[in-house]
């Protein structure tokens, strides 16, 4: 098994998952086919959906003989006629649901393995929202006991080894730990039919969000039983990779009708607000006055379509950098997803998120309501102003929003800056934006309306209030005069800017590593912003128009490696990869010795061997985790390399 990624946002991850029968792209769709009663058959489904993976219980095929013997005989692809990836539930939940089905553990692997499973899923426990920490904690156990007893037994098959926990974040994180340390493929989290059946969306955000602290982040995360489309972006936010579907035909055979943002009776529809092969074949009227197994399919098919297009969506906004937009949008639908969305400012939960959250994206920041300033990337931002910028004066003036870059918004005041022995700061709706951070990301890349909800207002407020502290404020409105108290030695906006985004790009005392001596400042004959910066005639860093951040040259990084100690900044490789590094060839995870844990996927880094010679500088692909723990992909790619 081979999992790569290839795009991030949120926790979000565009993957590649390589299996025997085909590779395929995450996060997707397992729609779940029963082999006794097969509504949409999986020729059909490879034929309209281009479905490339499905899921169906090896239960079901074991405990019939005809079905069992036509798998163990020809293999459950010609068993079902798919040529595609095919994965394998073991019967947990029909023994937990029924209580008198009594399989073996080790013989329902064996039997998956035996019938060419391209991933299996071992017999675990399944743990229910109203379990006692003693019956999950029991549950948990023998759910590692069991993956601990199954994984010999898999032969060439993946195995997915599923966490479990019930609704005790511990016990899912330790849970996912121990089953992390075992040669396990892939990992479901379990136990969540409940909580999407009844919209406790917020519990099924602690589960998540637990697992995955746990979980080993190179293997792919399958949400069993997660087939509504609405919660597709938050759960891919999270961190979840893989997703399987019975809905599609379970709210069928109700005449439920499914859409991105909740679910509709096809009786009380007069028109259908899709535009589907189906929704456009048919009005409502006509789906409404088909009967039987027709109108089941017909149902079926739309439902499929839906959840296939919404995944599709969720790929896009993974790739354009704009997942957390379309979870709020999707959150605003309906009340308790709202709820679980608010519930991603638990601290605990926030600190995964930023851990995982690119430094810049290519699309600006889009307001969508309360929920916005609270997301991982701009709680960042708040928390690396007020540990790494370090203000010039006591007195700092504060200047209303206007349209961005800010600097440009008040040409008044800048020739007035070097004779100004004050800071100046920006009363943004993202909170304080000093002048000099003003077009780095995400401050010049966001769009805000003028009016903003009031806990957005208050937030903002708020977030100003602790940075100012005890300092002086004085508040300017343009035409009025600033107090001659403040006339004196000020400084040069160029000059204040390298230094300001230097040190909170890179840590506190960067600036001083990477401009100690004569500053020369060019700048884009046609914009007129900053584009490189030389230091006693050494290129050190160069600005990026995108984003306002610095891309490091190789003269910077090593005063940065001069200034900074081990580990920070810093991603080491094996002896191994220290030719190649050389040669300028892309960094693969499996040669990450350590990485910098305040590293994030986008960030600048040095490039160092396993005693801290540096070999080089580049881009930062992956986590900080996720470098350590994949063993396959580029995890830094390098842009300028040392010779030996």
């Amino acid at each position: 098994m081979a999992f790569e990624l290839k795009g991030r946002d949120a926790a979000g991850r565009l993957g590649l998952l390589a299996t025997p029968h085909g590779t395929i792209t995450t996060p997707t769709l397992l729609p779940v086919i029963n082999p006794n009663k097969m509504l949409i058959t999986p020729t059909e489904m490879r034929r309209r959906f281009h479905t490339d993976i499905l899921i169906t219980n090896s239960y079901i095929i074991f405990k019939d003989d005809r079905l069992r013997h036509t798998a163990l005989e020809n293999g459950v692809h010609r068993l079902l006629h798919f040529r595609g990836v095919i994965m394998t539930d073991s019967g947990t939940f029909q023994s937990h649901v029924y209580g008198d089905v009594h399989l073996d553990p080790i013989g329902i692997v064996e039997f998956q393995r035996d019938i060419g499973s391209d991933i299996g899923t071992i017999l675990d426990i399944f743990s229910e929202p109203h379990h006692t920490r003693t019956e999950a904690e029991a549950g948990m156990s023998t759910t590692i006991q069991r993956a601990t007893a199954s994984l010999p037994h898999k032969g060439t098959m993946m195995l997915a080894c599923p966490v479990q926990g019930g609704l005790y974040p511990d016990l899912r994180t330790r849970c996912a730990e121990e089953l992390s340390i075992l040669p396990a493929d892939i990992h479901p989290i379990g136990g969540v039919v409940p909580l999407m059946e009844t919209q406790r969306y917020t519990d099924l955000v602690t589960v998540i969000a637990a697992a995955k602290q746990g979980l080993n982040p190179s293997r792919p995360v399958h949400l069993f039983g997660a087939g509504h489309p609405l919660v597709f972006p938050l759960a891919v936010a999270l961190g979840c990779d893989l997703f399987d579907s019975s809905a599609y035909a379970k709210y069928a055979q109700d005449d439920r009708y499914l859409l991105p943002w909740g679910t509709e009776k096809i009786q009380d529809l007069t028109e259908l607000p899709c535009s589907c092969p189906i929704c456009t074949k048919y009005s409502a009227e006509d789906i409404q006055d088909m009967t039987g197994d027709a109108r089941v399919k017909t149902l079926a098919l739309h439902n499929l379509y839906v959840s296939y297009a919404e995944l599709r969506t969720v790929r896009t906004a993974i790739a354009e950098g704009w997942l957390w937009e379309l979870v709020e949008q999707r959150a605003a639908a309906n009340p308790a997803l709202a709820d679980s969305v608010r519930h991603l400012r638990d601290p605990s939960i926030q600190r995964f998120l930023e851990a995982h959250e690119p430094r810049s994206k290519t699309r600006a920041i889009r307001y969508t309501g309360p929920a916005t300033i609270f997301r991982p990337l701009l709680q960042r931002y708040q928390q690396h102003l007020m540990s790494r910028y370090d203000p010039l004066f006591p007195t700092t003036v504060v200047l209303p929003e206007r349209t961005k870059p800010f600097s440009s918004s008040y040409p008044a005041l800048l020739p007035l800056l070097s004779t100004l022995a004050a800071d100046v700061v920006v009363d943004s709706s993202l909170g304080p934006v000093p002048l000099a951070l003003d077009e780095m990301f995400p401050c010049a890349q966001s769009v805000f309306p003028d009016y903003v909800d009031t806990e957005t207002r208050e937030e903002a407020n708020r977030r100003l209030r602790e940075f100012l502290g005890s300092r002086d404020v004085i508040r300017w409105e343009t035409g009025k005069d600033l107090p001659k108290t403040l006339h004196g030695p000020g400084f040069d906006l160029d000059v204040r800017r390298i230094w300001a985004v230097a040190d909170v790009q890179f840590g506190h005392g960067a600036a001083a590593a990477l401009f100690q001596g004569k500053l020369g400042v060019i700048k884009s004959k046609s914009t007129h912003k900053i584009r490189n910066v030389m230091s006693d005639g050494d290129h050190v860093v160069s600005m990026r128009a995108a984003d306002g951040l610095f891309t490091l040259k190789l003269a910077g990084a090593h005063r940065l490696h001069a200034a900074f100690s081990a580990p920070l900044l810093r991603v080491s490789v094996c002896d191994d990869a220290v030719p190649f590094v050389r040669e300028g060839k892309s960094v693969f995870a499996k040669f990450v010795r350590s990485c910098d844990p305040d590293l994030r996927p986008g960030d600048e880094c040095l490039i160092v061997d396993e005693r801290d010679v540096l070999l080089g500088v580049g881009r930062l692909l992956l986590s900080p985790d996720e470098a350590a723990a994949f063993s396959v992909g580029v995890a830094v790619k390098p842009r300028e390399t040392l010779p030996k």
